[in-house]
């Protein structure tokens, strides 16, 4: 297969995808540019402000990139590439996309809210709190695999870590002149993407390298920089989302896009030829010599690329309180998603141009993100780019998608804690009235600065002090993303037909995901419990356990959506004896 040619017809399939499937989702849902965004509505200059739709893409699409897109069909591989490849393409328009868009749609019509409180809306509060445990929990472990990748990126190539840190303060920057003096987004852009790339230069001249500066080992620097990147996520969390978050992704996401262009056109002249096997069948042998199914794992592993959970999150939490109009949920919610499918896209012709051998011994490196760079920076130097340069690059770039995930998720499951926390959903006096009453408990969890000190507590905990955990966090992310999709999508199901739309574009998504993601976190569960009865609970026990916890409190929603179906069907059948 020529990596040219199949690049070329998954972009054209997203391009179809875009125009047509995206505009009879958004007929269906009911989409329309009239109706005031809570951006507007609940405007507060901290959450809820309306973003330029440049620069609102910008943000959402370098927010649930992450290294997902980029880790996920690599590790897939092994699987072949045609495997590979119609999972991305496939699910990415008909499930990714589509959940992506009608998350963000769903918030956008519920105050900018999580899609907790379309939760709360069919299933009642229980449903609601349920969800909402789920979300917390997913969101916990994707901060702290991507603050655990951010750190390792920074011990390896620290022109990474010095470009990164110029970048937070060039970004509040870029904001204040933005909002405070009322910069044109586009002259701002003229000055400060510039800026970014020299930021870039200034990373290679002075590599803020912790191991020489301190004379420490790597270990000992990556848990600095651990602790260092989780005091940014504090800051980047109780920040307004205008000073720092949204100007940042931003920014950052013009890195992403000149990575896309870097990679786009060296596969489009170098034309690679894949040379890794199209289908290695239904099982294959994994680097470190462990048997691993193609179904469910393949569906799993290859997340952020074709459908990812994480996204719906993002989608309602910080996307939806900074939607300028409605008409932005296509491009936004949908395009993005889109864009991401390419990036995963071009993460797998990274390495299908190598042998089978290579690619199996790469992955047992442990280093998928490197495989990318290389492979992409080996195309490049092809075309008169230095390899070095454009693997350094490339790997800048992976650390931006990283950082901007990072913070996002951090002000995200600050969010979902201090929404657990609220007594109900009520008017903002009647609240204020409750939370006065309220004790001491509710009220510190309700704080923005205890919330997110609780979500950094756990992360660190999860990531340094807690190191069995710490090596299976990246397999209990991917599960638990993917079941967190199928819930979402079967919210979204029970909203369109409460309100009688058509609800079969995302119930038939949601029992797929459903069954693959259910599958893999119960696999994963007696994998770990097997490692807890044989090697003792250090060496998967606190794994089984979150493994339980996760599919109890899925199976919990579904029989909660079980009864919720029950009485909907009852009360149409009722109405219509009655007409």
């Amino acid at each position: 297969m020529n990596g040219a040619v199949l690049l070329l017809l998954g972009c054209a399939c997203f391009l179809l995808a875009f125009f047509f499937y995206s505009s009879f989702v958004a007929r269906k849902l009911g989409v329309d540019p009239k109706i005031p965004t809570p951006a507007h509505a609940m405007r507060d200059g901290i959450d809820y402000v309306p973003a330029h739709p440049m620069v609102l893409f910008g943000h959402h699409f370098a927010a649930i990139a992450g290294a997902g897109p980029i880790i996920g069909p690599v590790l897939a591989a092994q699987f072949g590439w045609a495997a590979v490849v119609l999972w991305i393409v496939l699910g990415c328009i008909f499930i990714g996309a589509m959940h992506d868009m009608v998350t963000l749609f769903l918030s956008v019509r519920h105050q900018g809210k999580s899609i907790g409180s379309v939760i709360e809306e069919v299933l009642g509060r229980p449903g609601k709190m349920i969800f909402l445990m789920f979300c917390f929990a997913a969101l916990v472990l994707v901060m702290a695999v991507f603050t655990g990748q951010v750190a390792d990126a920074f011990v390896s190539n620290p022109e990474v870590a010095t470009s990164s840190l110029l970048g937070i303060f060039e970004a509040a920057l870029f904001g204040i002149c933005v909002y405070k003096f009322r910069w044109n987004v586009f002259a701002a852009s003229f000055v400060f993407v510039p800026l970014l790339f020299f930021l870039v230069w200034i990373g290679v001249i002075f590599p803020c390298d912790l191991t020489q500066l301190f004379g420490v080992t790597p270990e000992v620097s990556k848990n600095i920089w651990v602790m260092i990147l989780f005091v940014y996520c504090f800051v980047a969390s109780t920040l307004p989302v205008w000073l720092l978050l949204q100007p940042r992704d931003y920014l950052n996401s013009y890195l992403l896009y000149a990575m896309l262009a870097l990679g786009l056109v060296g596969v489009l002249i170098v034309c690679p030829t894949f040379h890794i096997h199209a289908f290695s069948g239904v099982s294959v042998v994994n680097a470190k010599g462990v048997t691993q199914n193609l179904f469910p794992l393949l569906f799993v592993t290859v997340a952020c690329g074709a459908c990812s959970g994480f996204h719906a999150l993002v989608a309602s939490g910080t996307t939806s309180k900074q939607l300028d109009s409605e008409a932005h949920i296509r491009p936004v919610g949908y395009g993005c998603m889109l864009l991401e499918g390419v990036v995963a896209l071009l993460a797998l012709i990274s390495v299908a141009w190598l042998s089978q051998d290579q690619l199996m011994a790469g992955l047992a490196e442990g280093k998928p993100v490197v495989l990318f760079a290389k492979g992409l920076a080996s195309f490049c130097g092809k075309l008169g780019i230095p390899e070095n340069t454009a693997q350094s690059f490339m790997l800048l770039a992976v650390a931006a998608f990283l950082m901007t995930s990072v913070d996002a998720c951090t002000r995200l499951a600050r969010f979902v804690w201090q929404e657990i926390w609220s007594t109900a959903s009520t008017t903002d006096a009647a609240q204020k009235e409750k939370t006065e009453k309220s004790g001491l408990l509710v009220r510190l969890n309700k704080n923005m600065y205890f919330a997110t000190g609780v979500v950094i507590a756990i992360g660190f905990y999860l990531l340094v002090l807690n190191p069995s955990m710490a090596g299976n966090l990246w397999t209990m992310f991917a599960s638990a993303n993917q079941m967190l999709a199928a819930l979402t999508l079967l919210t979204a199901s029970l909203w369109l037909l409460k309100n009688h739309r058509n609800f079969w574009i995302c119930l038939l998504p949601m029992v797929f995901m459903l069954v693959t993601s259910g599958t893999a976190v119960f696999e994963l569960f007696l994998a770990n419990l097997n490692k807890w009865m044989k090697e003792g609970f250090a060496a998967g026990g606190v794994t089984a356990i979150g493994s339980l916890v996760l599919f109890c409190l899925c199976i919990t929603l579904l029989v909660l959506a079980f009864f919720c179906l029950r009485r909907m069907i009852r009360h149409r059948i009722l109405r219509a004896l009655k007409d």
